[in-house]
Parts: C-alpha cells; structure tokens; sequence
C-alpha cells in the first residue's frame, strides 16, 4: 500500500481506501475497474497546476470551474508533506465526472485521497512516465490545447472518477509525501505549476518548515512570503495575497544553521557566459550569540524644514523624528540637523541616549519652525563632518521635500561633495517627500553608502514611512562586507567570477539576508569566496567553498534575477550620466547617446532586456503591437529616445518619482517578476503580457505568433527556416528531444510559436488563439 487509510477530514464525508502502485502485469492483465475508465469516458478532467486548472472534454458540457486551490506544505528536515484542496464548481446542469491529474516531483508518493459525495472507494495512484505521457497526448489531442504539454515527462498521480453534482462544488484533497533533495545543506521544496500569465486560479500556499538545527535563512525566488511565526527551529510562512495569483513553480529553500554566517549557492549553466550564472544565500544566526558586542547605532537626522514643509508634513516630520530617537536602545546615539536657508544642529556631535537626551530633544523638535529655502549641500556637509564615535555604525536619515534652491545647488556639486567629506563611511537613508525633488540624486546618495531611498507621494504619511525604514535598521550584525574570489590556495584571483551584483553589498541586520548573483567562468571547478565585515563587533572573515558542478537548467530563475540586477545597474549609469556630460550640466539638446560609452550600455540594457524578456518603463514599447521585432536597429533607436526622454532628462516630478521606486526595487531583486510589473509615470503599476518567459527562455507576442527572445537578440530573421505543424510526428519527436532536455514548457503556448530549436528558427504551427486572456 502507498500509505495507511485516512481519518474522515474535517467536513469531507468519505474515508480513504489507498491504491498499490499498480505492477506491469496488472496493467497489461486487461481487467475492468470502474474507477479507473479511460479519459474519453470522462466529461472533465482537473490539473490544478495549469494555466485554466480544468479541461472540458465533452462539448455539450458546462466546463468544471476551479475557483482556488490551497495548498499546506510542512517540511521536517528534508521530507516534505504536500496538502493540494482544490475547489471546483460545476456551474451546468448535468453532473460532471471528472478526474484529477495532478504533476509530481519525482520520488512523490501519495498518502491520501479524498472527496465529498457517494462514490466507490476513491483512490489515487501514480502513473509510469510511460503511461503518464499518454495521458497528456490523449488530452492534448481532444482539447487541442498546448499548455498540458508544459507538464509532459513529469511524475504524474492520477485519482478516480468523483462526482461534480449540478449546480454544485466539490472539493478535493490529495496529499502526498517526498524527500527533499539537500545541496551543500540547503534543502530545496519545488510544487510544479504553470509558468503561463494565462492563470487564473488563486493559490493560497500555507509553509511550515521545522528543523533540528536553527534555521538560518528562509527564501522563496517565486513567491512573496510573509512571516506567520519565526523561532529558532520553526518557521511558518504564507503565500502574500498578492502573490496568489503569481504563476510559476512555488520554490523555497531553507538553510539550517552551521556557522556564523552560513550560505550556499544555486547554479545555472549557459557556456555562452564562461560557465554560467550562480546565485548565493547567506543567513545570518536565528539567534545571534549572547557574547557578541552588538554594532550600536548612530542615528544623524537631517530634516528638511523649508517653508514647503509647513504643515502636516511638518507634524509628520517631527512625531517621525521624536519616535525614531526614543526607539534608539541605552547607549545609541543621535543628534538633529534641521535645515531651510540655514542650517541648524540639536548638538555639536551626536549624543548618547539618555532620559535627558531625548526630553531636551522633544524640546528642540517642538521649536522647529518652517521657512526659507532648500540648503541640501550644507545639511549634509554638516552631517557628514561630525566626528563618529568608535565602535557605532553611522546612520543618517535624511528627508528632503524640494530641490535644492540655496548655496551650491546642482547634482554634481552635491554628489562630489558627499564622496568626499563622507570620510567616516557613514549610510545615508534618503526620503523624498513628494514630487519635486531630484530623485536621481537622492538614489546616488544612498546607493553609494550602502543605504536606500524611500519615496513618500503625496497624501502618504512622512510619519510612517520614517518609521517602517528605521525599524529595518534594528540590531546590525555585520556591516563593512567585502565579498573576494580566490583560488584553491586562498589568493585573490579575477578568472573565476565576474558581474557580482550588488557590487558594493549591503549592511545586514537581525533578521537580514543576502542574495548575492553573478557569472562564474570555470564549468565545472568548486568557486571560493571569502567573506569580510564588522561581525558583532569585531573584524571577522568567513569563507566559503561551492560546487558548481549541479548546475542545473532548472534553476532558470538565477540568470533572469541577474539580468534584472544588470539592467537596473545600466539604467542608473544613464540617469546619474544625466547629470553631468563632458564635465559640466548637461545642456539642453543635448544628445547623451552620441557619446559611444553612453550607446554601448544602451545597447546592452535593450540586449538583456529581449534575451531574458525583462522590460522596464524604457523598453515596454517591445511588447507593443506594431513594433516590429524584427529590425533591431529600430529597436536600439527607440531604446535611446526612451532613455534620453526619461531617465536622462526627467529629474523631478512624478515620472522621476517612479523611475526611483523601480530602481529601488529592481537593484536588489529577489523575486521573480513574470509580468513585468513596473511604475509607469503617473504612478500607477501596470503589467505585460505580450511578454512570456517560460523555462529558460522568453516569448514576445507579435501579431499572431510568439517569438522565441534569442532569435530577436542574436539578430536573426523572424521567417521561419523550417515548419511543424502542432501534434504531427515531428512535433511528438520536437517534444522528445525538448523533455530531455527539460525544456517541454517551449511547446507549451497558444498559437503559433518561433522557436530557436537546434539552431534554426523553427515555426510550430497550432490554430488556438495566441493572445493571454488574463489583461
């Protein structure tokens, strides 16, 4: 038997009888089982991991709805247990028989199977790869729909016929069981799904992950998570309800606890690169030692207290700063820069947290009065200039509503100003109060310290924004990171790794992680690092030994959150090159991309941005009907005009505003980003949909038919070379060679598709409609 019988589930009215993997014998003995009819008896069949979640077999049938699944995952040190509840609702007039299909990972093994209503015994059994490829062909074939093919190759469980009654829902469980794969300590769940934006089905996905060791680090590259509990040796996680109808894979990977700073790493080969793409997650200790000298804080604030300011952003301001001082711990410091045409301080250097302290600052924040202009240069100068005391990581919090309209006043002057009196290293944590203030120089102070930028549009409150920023920056366990490749004999080497990003790694605070991407060059040899920083305290460095050679085309996801990183890297040298061109502001008309350096990282944002289909405000025009794919010289050209237009000549207002939440946001990218989600000038987040990325590779919508990214980036003609048409024996021997490579998801979209495939551009011929229904 796969399991033991189930106790009735709490509202399911039917107990469990599970059935034995069935032999060779018993499949070719011819038997008749009622439970176990063939596809073309059924009216319905249910995949909850495709795009629709259920396939309509018979035409004079209402098709079965599923309106959500939930799914409950709990992983106990690397076996993991799998809850699927599919809610379905049959809203024709006849009962539906339906059957559900439901793809596994290999090794799977299903412990139960229930559903509600009169029925002979329900079971569940796991199909052969053989017989589950069969399964997929035969309902390909009727419902002439290429999606199920996404799942063609993969373990496949396979339930008995249950009712849908008229009218009526039904609900369905299935649960099965794994062991989880363990790569250098990290364990790694995967629940296959669809990568189509075609879904339309909710998942709510609950996680409990406990573990004999402490847990170090948690971290999904699919889903957004959010925290239910977090202890030492148990954590519970959910699925964000924006997330829910996010598609892909849902991955997780978890690292217990080995060392101070425990990491380990994910590898995706590609020869084009050298050897491929990695990406490295470290954690810090759940619970950091009791004898660590934690890094105390001091906290500089710079507000901004022009006569703009006037009002509730005043009010705002002064509650922030007042909350902020108090949430210090004993023996933090702070000090108050106050700032309009002059420039005023709380103290002459910053001054340790005391019950006196903070009442005498009360005092001074209750004084502070609006009016004058913008003095940005000398707030910060004074900021930058106080003497840091020894041993405290220097933080300044500086909030600006207005463009700088006193004393030196342009970017340059400003930014080579903080680089050079910042000699004591210190983080400056921007806030940008509204729309007129220079947004890209407010990113390149921060970015450049290790610090972020927050934007507060109009009708947000200051108030709260300050605050939900200085909470991040509790506990600061290791700072000053320094990330060197060496080789086997520990000396610094450049041959093994380029394109880390972040270049400059950030600080990291109780409850932090790192996610670290980059390129590796040697195919198959063990990359080391050494790791250096402020740990507690002291001066500590940490090394690290990972092997490359379990690269795997599965983690598709690593080069497309390298991309991302790059593109947001390359975007911001043209905005802060917008600045200042051949030594002095840039003068109106001005064509920045007449400068080669300047054409050349334009041309590699538009490159990185067809290959991996990744699009921002400056390449959407790509998945924009009419444009032609096809002459890429066009494309560069419109790739400037959208980079001069925005990111080079917008410095304020709302589309400045936006192009700053979208650098904030894609430079230290964690998350997958299927639709393209971005800011637009007014705003407003808007999606693509004209945009694919499937497996390893990205699909542009043009007309009628889906175009593989790497024949419009390699710069090759869109006329196909060579034509199948969709379920013609080329196409079943097409999918052989694409399952073994686990690339089967490239047949799997609607319409037509040009496909790079051994070589040739290869157009595979299907009449179902190409365009996304989800909008």
């Amino acid at each position: 038997m796969l399991g033991t019988a189930m106790k009735k589930a709490a509202g399911l009215a039917l107990p469990i009888l599970l059935s034995a993997l069935p032999t060779a014998a018993q499949q070719g003995s011819g038997r008749e089982d009622p439970a176990w009819p063939e596809i073309s008896t059924v009216s319905h069949v249910v995949l909850p991991q495709a795009a629709g979640g259920s396939y309509n077999l018979r035409s004079d049938r209402a098709p079965i709805q599923v309106e959500e699944v939930r799914a409950k995952v709990s992983i106990l040190e690397s076996t993991a247990r799998t809850t699927l509840e599919v809610q379905l609702r049959n809203p024709g007039r006849s009962r539906a028989e339906a059957v559900l299909l439901l793809p596994v990972p290999a090794g799977a093994v299903v412990s139960s199977f229930l559903f509600e209503g009169a029925s002979s015994e329900p079971t569940a059994r796991l199909l052969p790869r053989e017989e589950a490829r069969r399964t997929y062909d035969e309902i390909v074939a009727r419902v002439k729909d290429p999606a199920l093919l996404e799942f063609a190759g993969s373990n496949l469980v396979r339930s008995s016929v249950f009712p849908v009654e008229p009218g009526g829902r039904q609900r369905v469980r299935l649960t099965y069981e794994e062991l989880l794969e363990e790569d250098g300590g990290r364990i790694d769940y995967v629940l296959p799904r669809s990568e189509s934006l075609s879904v339309r089905v909710p998942w709510k996905i609950d996680v409990q992950i406990d573990s004999p060791s402490p847990i170090s680090m948690v971290y999904s590259p699919s889903h957004d998570l959010e925290t239910l509990l977090r202890k030492t040796r148990r954590v519970q996680l959910r699925v964000s309800a924006a997330a829910r109808l996010a598609p892909g894979p849902f991955r997780i990977s978890y690292l217990p606890e080995r060392d101070e700073v425990t990491a380990s790493l994910l590898a995706y080969p590609d020869r084009k690169v050298g050897g491929g793409y990695f990406l490295v997650m470290a954690g810090l200790p759940a619970v950091p030692p009791e004898n660590g000298n934690r890094l105390k804080r001091e906290v500089t604030l710079v507000f901004d207290r022009s006569g703009s300011m006037a009002g509730e952003k005043m009010d705002q301001a002064r509650a922030a700063a007042l909350q902020i001082v108090e949430g210090l711990e004993d023996g933090e410091a702070f000090n108050i820069i106050d700032y309009s045409s002059r420039v005023s301080k709380f103290a002459a250097s910053p001054v340790i947290k005391s019950r006196k302290s903070v009442l005498e600052a009360r005092d001074y924040l209750a004084a502070m009065r609006p009016t004058g202009g913008t003095n940005i240069h000398d707030a910060l100068l004074e900021a930058l200039r106080q003497e840091r005391r020894q041993g405290f990581l220097g933080l300044v919090l500086f909030m600006t509503d207005g463009l700088p309209t006193v004393g030196r006043t342009t970017e340059g002057e400003i930014s080579s100003m903080v680089a050079a009196a910042n000699i004591h290293q210190r983080r400056i944590f921007t806030f940008g109060v509204g729309q007129d203030v220079n947004v890209p120089l407010l990113d390149r102070l921060s970015d450049r310290t290790r610090a972020t930028s927050t934007f507060v549009l109009p009708g947000e409150d200051v108030e709260l924004k300050l605050a939900k920023v200085f909470r991040r920056l509790y506990g600061p366990v290791l700072a000053d990171l320094e990330l060197e490749t060496v080789d086997e004999q520990g000396a610094v080497t450049t041959r093994a790794v380029r394109e880390i990003l972040p270049a400059r790694l950030p600080d990291l605070y109780e409850g932090d992680q790192l996610v670290l991407l980059g390129q590796y060059l040697a195919d198959r040899k063990p990359l080391h690092f050494r790791l250096k920083g402020n740990y507690l305290g002291k001066e500590r460095v940490f090394s690290f030994r990972f092997d490359v050679s379990r690269a795997s085309t599965t983690n598709s996801f690593v080069p497309r959150l390298w991309a991302a990183r790059k593109i947001a890297f390359l975007i911001d040298q043209i905005r802060q090159a917008g600045a200042t061109l051949a030594g002095g502001p840039i003068a109106v008309g001005t064509d920045i991309f007449s400068d080669p350096r300047f054409r050349e990282i334009a041309e590699e944002i538009l490159r990185l941005s067809t290959e991996f289909g990744i699009l921002s405000e400056y390449t959407s025009f790509l998945a924009t009907e009419g444009t032609d794919l096809g002459e890429w010289e066009r494309l560069r050209l419109a790739c400037n005009d959208e980079l001069n237009r925005r990111a080079v000549r917008t410095r304020f207002g709302e589309g400045a505003v936006s192009q700053g939440r979208n650098f904030n946001e894609k430079k230290g990218q964690v998350l997958l980003n299927y639709d393209n989600a971005y800011w637009d000038e007014n705003n407003a987040l808007v999606s693509n949909y004209g945009v694919q990325q499937i497996c390893d590779r990205a699909f542009f919508l043009q007309g009628d038919q889906w175009i593989d990214s790497r024949i419009i980036s390699g710069g090759q003609s869109l006329q196909p070379e060579r034509e199948i048409e969709f379920g013609s024996e080329e196409h079943a021997v097409m999918l052989d060679v694409l399952m073994a490579q686990g690339r089967q998801g490239l047949l799997a979209l609607p319409g037509n598709t040009l496909l790079q495939y051994q070589g040739k551009a290869v157009l595979v011929r299907n009449g179902a409609p190409s365009g996304n229904t989800r909008k």
